[in-house]
């Protein structure tokens, strides 16, 4: 069982001793939040510090770099993390804001998908409620970026201005990390102005006139994020995204039911298609939404997973991921209108293909991408996009902590670059050896489970740490977190 140790200390410049436990959680998105929120309340006698270098907490990259017209991939009902008021309703006290999501669901606000722009006011809301400046114990919020660990004896992170934060405990809680770099055969295009490293930054397309053309890598849900950020902006250039495949992601339909059907000990990758396939075929022919069998997967997929060699994993990824990507995280119905109105006004165009360089071109570029399936397209773009989706190569990523971290031998990447190995939640090291001091949450924590990166997941991990954490000497064994992920029950 985790146990708190009492070493103690508060943040500063200098080590002070506290008598009670101090954890520090690295990261204010809505995962280190919600799990600084709930230990904060499960032990009230103990210090919890989060460290966000962000002005707003509680919204990270997906709550925060967006507009109204940016939905939840998911209804209300799935959006509940046992906060008090619930999240229906605190939006019950907004409805001016949700009128839309309420006329498309027929008045169900559990079924209405709303902006995730709400959420995070929603999250931002009960953290700066619960946290104090200066609080000795309880919930405090620090404004700053860990760089860093202390150096040994002592325990804790050095912030990017100096600061320095000790803790008994340390949680890395640092959501998705900025789009993979590209890789290309024309490296330069990515130090010039003409591309955009990171479609969610404040001055990703300051200068971009309305008519000028945009060329988006990658077409999943970040894809369809920008393209509608841009025309919602009035930009009325051309776009065209291109990815390997070419699919973009599917929409979400109501109706019907499904119960789970996969077995944990699913042999392989295909096996597991094959029976989704079958599932599917039966569902259609009773009327029934493919939607909801792949809804009911959901219960099953950490504990197939986990079963799974790491040669059945990489056969998946390599194979199947794009695939499952788009059927499994899907758009909400009002997004699904609005991008196929650009699709279908010719404003935007959707590409299977690869890249095979780039021409300078006048103010912007030519790119040159090779046709799936044969033949070649030429596009002059004056912005390159990337929206291949948030990096996990943690043995390569030089973002100051994680690399820190790495080079003690403190974290673990996994060989398939989607995060850090962890058992259950507590880091491993390099030896091998379960931490007693370090955990991560979410997305981070791919390697063990796959999908970690939704709200219902999240907070059921969150739920099992803050269990841990607070538990008393002698308690019973916590049940497998895989385990708990079935009790999720089926849902989008």
């Amino acid at each position: 069982m985790l146990a708190i140790e009492r070493r103690g200390a508060v943040s500063g410049n200098s080590t002070q001793q506290s008598p009670h436990s101090t954890v520090a959680v690295v990261g204010g998105g809505a995962a280190g939040s919600l799990f600084a929120l709930k230990l904060a309340r499960a032990k009230p006698e103990a210090s919890v510090i989060l460290i966000e270098r962000r002005r707003r907490p509680g919204r990270g990259l997906a709550y925060g770099a967006c507009a109204p017209h940016h939905l939840l991939n998911v209804p209300v009902s799935r959006m509940e993390v046992g906060l008090e008021p619930r999240f229906a309703d605190w939006l019950l006290q907004r409805r001016d804001a949700i009128q839309e999501a309420l006329a498309e669901s027929g008045g169900d606000l559990q079924s209405a998908f709303v902006s995730r722009e709400l959420f995070g006011q929603y999250v931002q809301e009960r953290v700066e409620a619960s946290a104090g400046p200066g609080n000795a114990r309880g919930l405090r919020i620090v404004r700053g970026e860990a760089v860093k660990l202390l150096d040994h004896p002592a325990r804790g992170v050095l912030l990017e201005d100096g600061r320095e934060i000790f803790a008994d405990k340390i949680v890395l809680a640092t959501g998705n990390l900025p789009p993979r770099p590209l890789s290309s055969p024309d490296p330069w295009l990515y130090d010039t102005a003409n591309f955009i490293s990171n479609p969610w930054a404040r001055d990703a397309f300051d200068g971009l006139e309305p008519d000028a053309p945009v060329l988006i890598v990658g077409a999943g849900l970040t894809m369809v994020d920008i393209a509608l950020k841009l025309a919602a902006d009035g930009h009325r250039g051309p776009m065209l995204a291109f990815s390997r495949h070419g699919l973009i992601p599917q929409t979400h339909a109501g109706g019907g039911s499904w119960e789970p059907f996969l077995k944990a000990d699913a042999t392989t990758p295909r096996q597991v298609v094959r029976d989704i396939r079958t599932e599917i075929s039966r569902a259609l022919a009773m009327g029934i939404p493919w939607q909801r069998v792949i809804d009911a997967v959901r219960p099953s997929i950490a504990r197939v997973w986990t079963n799974w060699s790491l040669s059945q994993r990489r056969a998946f990824l390599r194979h199947l991921r794009s695939r499952w990507d788009v059927i499994r995280h899907r758009m909400a119905p009002r997004v699904s209108v609005r991008l196929h109105a650009l699709i279908e006004s010719g404003q935007l165009r959707v590409l299977a293909g690869r890249l095979r360089g780039y021409v300078a071109y006048r103010q912007g570029v030519e790119a040159v991408i090779a046709r799936r399936g044969g033949g070649e397209e030429r596009f002059h773009a004056v912005r390159v996009i990337n929206c291949t989706g948030p990096r996990s190569d943690l043995a390569v990523i030089a973002f100051p902590l994680l690399a820190d971290l790495r080079r003690r031998g403190l974290i673990v990447p996994d060989p398939l670059a989607l995060g850090v190995e962890t058992a259950d939640c507590a880091a491993v090291d390099s030896s091998g050896t379960p931490s007693r001091w370090l955990f991560a949450l979410g997305a981070l924590t791919r390697p063990s489970w796959w999908e970690i990166t939704s709200i219902p997941e999240i907070n059921t991990q969150i739920e099992r740490l803050v269990s841990a954490l607070s538990a008393v000497p002698g308690a019973a064994p916590l049940p497998l977190l895989a385990e708990e992920f079935v009790d999720l029950g089926v849902g989008i």
